[in-house]
């Protein structure tokens, strides 16, 4: 994991700027708005400086939030204290005792967010487990010896896909919550790929029905994505997809016959 804090010299500079600038504010606070307004610039130097300083500010603040969420506090006021000790030649820390303390703050947020993963995946883990044993006695619902659960909302015509065939499709996936986090109906078009190269869920699900046909699936985090957690979908998430199989495209065998 790269060090949270590996700043640099202009970054530093920037920031003492920021702290000088915090303690000549002590004797009026005036709205930010009216702050950014008062401010002269003599150059387009001065003003892309400043502007350097307003961006970093914002993105530091926005890193010394983050760690709060898994439970480690980091004073601003702290950091900027040691950016001003060292531009006045006083750290309080040489820079192989400060790489030290950088690497164990490294290993402690890497230790409390792998802790706070793993609780989150298995409370994701039981919530889907307790929609499964529900969606299960639903009228109409059938489960595969792998676990995929689905119900036949639409049947279809014709000849169900092969894993090899390429397939298009309309689809919606959501969360067991109900949070939406993919749809080809948002995208305004359908979806087109090769059955063999998607979630073990699908390439399973999808063989099961004919073009036309709508079905439900509810996937278990073992033939989705598992423990891997994704922007959008937690680690161990049982996932709801309704799904149209528009069209299949037969992978054709004719030339390997002949071979």
């Amino acid at each position: 994991m790269k060090s949270l804090f590996k700043v640099s010299l202009l970054a530093a500079t920037v920031m003492l700027a920021a702290g000088c600038q915090k303690e000549d504010s002590k004797s009026e606070t005036k709205p930010a708005a009216e702050q950014a307004s008062t401010v002269q610039f003599k150059s387009d130097d001065e003003k892309a400086a400043y502007a350097i300083g307003v961006s970093f500010a914002n993105y530091l603040s926005t890193s010394l939030e983050k760690p709060k969420e898994i439970g480690v506090n980091l004073d601003k006021d702290i950091v900027l204290k040691g950016i001003k000790d060292s531009f006045a030649g006083k750290p309080g820390m040489k820079e192989d005792e400060a790489r030290k303390v950088l690497q164990g703050l490294d290993q402690r947020v890497a230790k409390k967010m792998k802790e706070k993963q793993g609780e989150e995946a298995a409370k994701n883990s039981k919530a889907g487990e307790e929609f499964r044993a529900k969606f299960k006695k639903e009228d109409g619902v059938k489960v595969t010896d792998s676990g995929l659960m689905y119900k036949v909302l639409t049947p279809g015509k014709g000849t169900a896909p092969k894993a090899t065939d390429t397939v298009e499709v309309q689809y919606k996936g959501t969360l067991i919550d109900g949070t939406k986090f993919d749809s080809s109906y948002d995208r305004g078009e359908a979806a087109k790929f090769p059955l063999n190269r998607v979630i073990p869920g699908w390439t399973e699900g999808l063989q099961l029905m004919k073009p036309g046909a709508k079905y439900k699936f509810v996937i278990p985090p073992e033939l989705a994505y598992g423990k891997q957690a994704t922007p959008t979908i937690p680690a161990d998430s049982t996932l709801v997809f309704e799904v149209e199989l528009v069209k299949v495209d037969k992978q054709d065998d004719t030339a390997k016959s002949k071979k």
